[in-house]
């Protein structure tokens, strides 16, 4: 494991505990004033940072079992692992958090929440977690733009080919918690000024459907994730030019990376070497080919290389119909 990564782990992990204390201390907060006033905001946005509370605990679930070194059952190591507790977590925002809200905010409007009564504490309580919110926000961000400006990328440009789903996870949930802190203030404000629950109400409503969306953009990260998504475009290219610049090797017919886990990229190519080459020319070109690779790229940590003809036909439809016109361009001058 590289100093980098050890670096970033360690952040992700400072980001991952910050975020967990902030939101275990709001979540109390918000309970309380919740029972005290009866309001369906609060008690939604308490329901909300019980479920980040929780989130938290698989992150740090996550980054413990995915560092876990290969061994005979998973030769490839455990750094899906990480994408697999990330994406309990997305479903944990969505149970325990979204539908609290929702629920709560339908019985509001239908008449058949708790009595409700306007207080300064939930006031005060909102403003404290806006304040503690914003600490773990500040933090998350940090670690993306740091994390981002290390791989020369923009910040949305990062989030989207991000590996690491665990600042990710935290940046989305405490962007969500400070909007429904504000929407909870919004409703408990205008139920206060018109004597109305509605608002009440709306506002849980609406802090349902916020973690609703960000419940589905986290588990549509860690989808892709598990399934195998491919390395970044930079490390892909960086390979292709690699492997058709060495000088035994005449085409590169398919190039195939997946993200094995965070920073841990796969590497399998299948390439058309110089049929004046003999067996063990080509044996001593595939060890110092995959070397130069795993040193060149910090993130590709296995290479697989197949010698293979470029005209065989099923091969090359099978190429053609993954990349399509792109794998013509890979070997052209």
């Amino acid at each position: 494991m590289t100093e980098e990564t050890e670096n970033s782990g360690g952040e992700s992990t400072l980001t991952v505990l910050l975020a967990g204390g902030v939101n275990l201390a709001i979540a109390v907060m918000k309970l309380i004033a919740g029972i005290i006033t009866g309001s369906g905001a609060m008690l939604s946005e308490a329901a909300h940072s019980v479920a980040d509370t929780f989130t938290e605990v698989l992150l740090l679930t996550a980054l413990k079992r995915s560092d876990r070194p290969a061994d005979r059952v998973h030769p490839f190591g455990y750094g899906k692992e990480r994408y697999f507790w990330s994406l309990l977590a997305a479903v944990s925002i969505f149970a325990s958090g979204s539908m609290f809200a929702l629920y709560e905010g339908v019985s509001t409007l239908l008449g058949h929440g708790e009595a409700q009564s306007t207080s300064i504490l939930s006031y005060i309580v909102l403003a404290v977690a806006f304040l503690l919110e914003g600490t773990s926000w500040v933090q998350a961000v940090r670690q993306t733009v740091r994390e981002s400006k290390a791989e020369s990328r923009s910040f949305w440009t990062y989030l989207r080919l991000i590996d690491d789903p665990t600042p990710k996870t935290v940046l989305f949930e405490d962007s969500a918690a400070l909007i429904g802190l504000l929407v909870a203030f919004a409703g408990i404000g205008l139920h206060q000024l018109t004597g109305s629950e509605v608002w009440d109400g709306v506002a849980s409503i609406v802090i349902g459907v916020l973690l609703a969306f960000v419940a589905y953009l986290l588990g549509r990260t860690n989808r892709g994730l598990l399934i195998g998504r491919q390395a970044s475009p930079e490390i892909v290219r960086g390979v292709r030019d690699h492997l058709s610049a060495a000088p035994e090797i005449e085409a590169v017919v398919d190039l195939q990376t997946m993200l094995m886990g965070t920073d841990q990229v796969l590497v399998c190519t299948r390439v058309d070497f110089d049929d004046a080459l003999g067996a063990g020319d080509v044996e001593r070109a595939c060890v110092r080919l995959a070397g130069e690779l795993t040193e060149s790229f910090n993130d590709v940590t296995e290479v697989f290389i197949e010698p293979v003809p470029r005209t065989d036909p099923d091969l090359r439809a099978t190429v053609l119909a993954r990349y399509g016109d792109i794998a013509e361009r890979w070997n052209t001058p």
